[in-house]
């Protein structure tokens, strides 16, 4: 007798209809699903107490139209005045567009919109041609008082994108898209802000035949948001990418900076270093909107050797063995991995069931002793000249066996670049069934590393039926960052926001930073005066004033900057 196929529950393959919630919270393309695999599926129906019943139904989809009773706030003198700025095609009023143009994909923002809820938007959304455009239409909006806004790609995760207090947003992705050029004698890219990173990075591959360059470059920034976020929006937020270890991080890639602000436009200077003062260059990264508007960048580039590089995976037997082999590693000084990725031990042992790892694998490690909710998997790979990669893999190789690894080749490291950006497909297909997956970074000292992840760690899982998984992925000779991904089922968008403030509360008491790659955006910013203390946001906020008299730059608590002082976590 044949046996019943297993029930799989009937995870969605419908593009979100147009100018529904959903085509709004969708992450990545309207066509784009990565299904949880059947191992997760049987993974959190245990953790959760469910069967399969509970899959049966999908709610909250969000695939009603986007119908709303906000009519812009403008009068007609100002309106008609920015269009003519732009011509009218390039700008819209509908309730749609300005609902789209006001969320990034934060956890909270889907919640919202899956139930139809829609809180800030913009009067009207402004796509500029060019920096002569943002030169006029910020002297406008200075002159009027109105507040501006600025969206990229639309992947923040730290409610970075809400019009708090109305006005316009400026969309740069539209027509501030282009490669304006390599300069191969200094290895450098000049690019508009709002270039998304396939296009960056496909630019600089076929740079010989683009630009007749004499060879191929990348960009070497590869956040997991890599397909939908911009050049421009790495710099605002100084974001990280997954070989950050080796090109370093956003703001380490940035050469020079053209901003628009209230106050006057400029450019900073191109030289590799310089010894002339404080660099403005430095100041502007990071500034998430607040300052002024990025119009060009000037970036780092790299020589482009894919046929050289050599990964590796390893799997140590305890988390503090994975994690001292990572501190030797990233200290000795014979060069740096690009990626390298240690997962404690809940996240190794539902990785290796998400991936799918095969039984003799899975019975191999037991008899070495590497037992399950102990051991901790290490991916990664090496990049650059040939020597160099073989010398920086024989190395790590060396460290890890002394530290108790084994070696497990090169195919978990490739097979996780394969995927690497189709993680976040995921949520929506958990949402549709009541489970929330979210995520949550800081950046951490070596010797404090060990007690933050503890701490975290047992906040999160004292809350019942909560899953914790952690791991670090960017490494530095003083320290690294540790990524909390935590599934759990919240009663509403307002007990889950609860649950992540207290989240945020222990990183920030353990001694971690705010945030390590995603920015700090309003959902960090609460938090901002404990963290950075008065005297240094006092000095933020004195660049603001100088930068936006009227504080017209991305008003209503971005980076903590005009926070109420009830608004304002203590530390």
């Amino acid at each position: 007798m044949r046996r019943a196929p297993a029930f799989r529950p009937d995870w969605s393959e419908e593009p979100p209809p147009a100018g529904s919630f959903r085509a709004i919270f969708k992450y990545g393309h309207p066509s784009g699903f990565k299904h949880p695999s059947d191992a997760w599926y049987a993974m959190l129906k245990a953790d959760f107490g469910l069967t399969d019943e509970d899959f049966r139904a999908r709610r909250n989809e969000g695939r009603e139209a986007v119908v709303l009773t906000r009519p812009p706030v403008l009068d007609a003198r100002q309106v008609a005045d920015l269009t003519a700025i732009v011509g009218p095609h390039n700008v819209a009023r509908d309730e749609f567009t300005r609902a789209r143009y006001a969320h990034g994909k934060t956890t909270e923002e889907m919640m919202e919109l899956s139930c139809g809820v829609v809180r800030e938007i913009a009067d009207l959304v402004i796509h500029p041609r060019h920096k002569e455009d943002v030169r006029r239409i910020v002297a406008f909006c200075h002159a009027e008082k109105i507040p501006v806004y600025v969206f990229a790609g639309g992947s923040s995760v730290t409610l970075g994108l809400r019009p708090v207090r109305g006005g316009i947003t400026l969309v740069m992705g539209t027509h501030m898209n282009r490669f304006l050029e390599l300069n191969e004698d200094n290895q450098t890219a000049r690019v508009q802000p709002g270039i998304l990173g396939p296009a960056y990075e496909e630019a600089l591959n076929q740079a010989p035949e683009r630009f007749r360059a004499r060879r191929r470059y990348t960009g070497g920034h590869f956040p997991q948001s890599f397909e939908y976020s911009t050049v421009g929006g790495w710099v605002v937020t100084l974001g990280s990418g997954q070989a950050s270890t080796y090109y370093g991080d956003a703001g380490d890639l940035v050469v020079s900076q053209e901003y628009v602000t209230p106050a006057g436009d400029f450019k900073t200077l191109e030289f590799p270093a310089t010894a002339t003062g404080p660099k403005i260059n430095d100041l502007m990264k990071g500034s998430e909107g607040c300052f002024g508007v990025l119009v060009e960048v000037t970036m780092r580039v790299y020589r482009h050797m894919p046929a050289n590089r050599r990964h590796f995976s390893f799997m140590f037997p305890t988390w503090l063995a994975a994690v001292e082999a990572s501190r030797e590693i990233a200290q000795g000084e014979f060069g740096r991995p690009a990626v390298y990725r240690i997962s404690d031990p809940e996240e190794t042992d539902r990785g290796l069931k998400l991936y799918g790892m095969p039984n003799l694998v899975d019975r191999f490690l037991r008899k070495r002793g590497f037992e399950p909710w102990q051991r901790c998997l290490c991916l990664g790979s090496v990049e650059g000249d040939r020597d160099y990669t073989r010398l920086v893999k024989r190395k790590i190789r060396r460290i890890a066996r002394r530290y108790g690894a084994v070696y497990l080749g090169g195919y978990g490291s490739r097979k996780w670049a394969r995927t690497r950006f189709r993680e976040p497909y995921m949520r929506e297909d958990l949402n549709d069934f009541g489970i929330t997956i979210d995520t949550l970074e800081t950046a951490v000292t070596w010797d404090r590393l060990m007690d933050l992840h503890r701490g975290v760690r047992n906040y999160i899982k004292n809350r019942p039926q909560t899953i914790c998984m952690a791991h670090a992925s960017h490494f530095y000779p003083q320290g690294t960052n540790l990524y909390f991904i935590f599934v759990g089922r919240f009663a509403n968008v307002d007990d889950y926001r609860v649950f992540q403030a207290g989240i945020i509360d222990r990183i920030q008491r353990r001694g971690g930073s705010l945030s390590h790659h995603h920015g700090v955006g309003r959902l960090m910013a609460p938090w901002m005066e404990a963290h950075l203390g008065s005297f240094q946001m006092a000095v933020l906020r004195a660049v603001k004033n100088h930068f936006d008299p009227h504080h017209i730059m991305n008003p209503g608590g971005q980076l903590g900057l005009d926070l109420d002082p009830q608004q304002r976590r203590t530390p």
